[in-house]
């Protein structure tokens, strides 16, 4: 499996799915072009293709399941169609909305307002509303790598615009749409992006929010877990 953070965080988000899921699977968490380690890479689709399949071969095991969240989430598609040989499945997370036409207005708006705040005061924010709302062993990887608020503009930028539901016809594997119930932004084409693939189906973690993966990191890996079996299954 490769996991693909979302907006703004690195490979750290991943923590709890890792240590849940590396008994069972090789796992690996990415850290995109302007995030995390590669905090000084400059943003590109082509280059967020580029270090998902280099971590997928780093696997050594074949095609790979990926998982994607929001921003890492369009990030997999653009993979997924790229290089269908190296995807055995793909999980898309706060990723079924499309980007395009009126949809895209609210995060060009906050895209240009992220831009103009310092970093500092939405580093400090950020990192008071994690600890507010998720215990250390979910958040901390995550505040220990920091943010890529300097990357948000070119990164959304570029996705802005860019994808809807007919992107997942270039999807050739199973595809798992997996969203918090309260999510109510990024599931808003669900039913679209499930509809445009003869493999997808959709899954709801209840009450959970955007980051499903902290708000409910047991129901969020247990639902990856469970789509990874049924891959296997099918292999």
């Amino acid at each position: 499996m490769v996991f693909v953070h979302g907006t703004r965080f690195s490979a750290g988000q991943w923590s709890s799915q890792l240590a849940a899921l590396r008994d069972e699977f090789p796992v690996v968490a990415v850290d995109l072009p302007g995030h995390g380690e590669r905090s000084a890479q400059p943003w590109s689709l082509s280059a967020a293709t580029d270090i998902i399949a280099s971590a997928v071969d780093s696997l050594g095991r074949g095609p790979a399941l990926v998982v994607g969240h929001s921003l890492g989430g369009y990030a997999a598609l653009e993979f997924a169609r790229c290089c269908p040989e190296r995807l055995r499945g793909l999980v898309l997370a706060g990723a079924s909305a499309s980007t395009r036409g009126f949809w895209a207005t609210p995060y060009r708006l906050v895209a240009g307002l992220v831009s103009r705040m310092p970093a500092d005061r939405l580093t400090r924010w950020n990192d008071w509303l994690l600890r507010r709302l998720y215990p250390p062993e979910v958040v901390d990887a995550t505040i220990r790598s920091g943010y890529a608020f300097h990357t948000l503009p070119a990164a959304w930028g570029e996705v802005l615009g860019r994808f809807d539901a007919d992107a997942m016809r270039h999807v050739k594997a199973p595809v798992l749409i997996l969203n918090g119930e309260k999510d109510t932004a990024f599931r808003a084409g669900e039913a679209d992006f499930a509809r445009a693939h003869p493999h997808a189906r959709v899954e709801v973690i209840p009450r959970a929010r955007h980051l499903a993966n902290f708000d409910a990191p047991e129901a969020f890996t247990d639902a990856v877990r469970r789509f990874a079996r049924r891959l296997s299954a099918d292999n």
